[in-house]
């Protein structure tokens, strides 16, 4: 039986998978709460870009159309080509308000991993994200 980290984190990946727009909107709205926020790590040419310029670099993605928007442009470049698919990568993990999860991106005929990252979701009151921190690992 799966525990609820792992319950969250199988319907957190799932999502990213979603071809119909309209269940993927869905899912979104019961993941997230309406003011969550998706926070991604931004790449260091960014970074380097930003500071040169003297701001710091920031992607963030906040209310249910910001998050769909974020999801569905996900869907878009990596899966809908029929190239990718994201699964989960090992156990969740869940302490106090807080779940830890690990992804990864594959090819959908099979092969090597080319994307592993890591989220940290802080969950309101009704067990919905409010804050999604998104790593990239490798």
């Amino acid at each position: 039986m799966k525990n609820l980290a792992e319950e969250l984190a199988d319907r957190y990946v799932a999502v990213w998978n979603e071809p119909d727009p309209v269940v993927r909107r869905k899912a979104v709205e019961e993941l997230w709460t309406e003011d969550g926020v998706h926070l991604l790590e931004p790449p260091e040419e960014m970074v380097t870009r930003a500071a040169e310029i003297g701001v710091v670099a920031a992607l963030e993605a906040r209310g249910h159309e910001a998050l769909s928007r974020r999801v569905t442009r996900a869907y878009d470049e990596f899966v809908a080509p029929g190239e990718f698919v994201f699964r989960r990568r090992g156990d969740a993990a869940a302490l106090s308000d807080m779940v830890k999860l690990r992804w990864e991106m594959v090819p959908a005929a099979g092969g090597e991993v080319l994307a592993v990252g890591i989220d940290l979701l802080v969950l309101g009151a009704d067990g919905r994200i409010q804050k999604d921190y998104q790593f990239i690992e490798a």
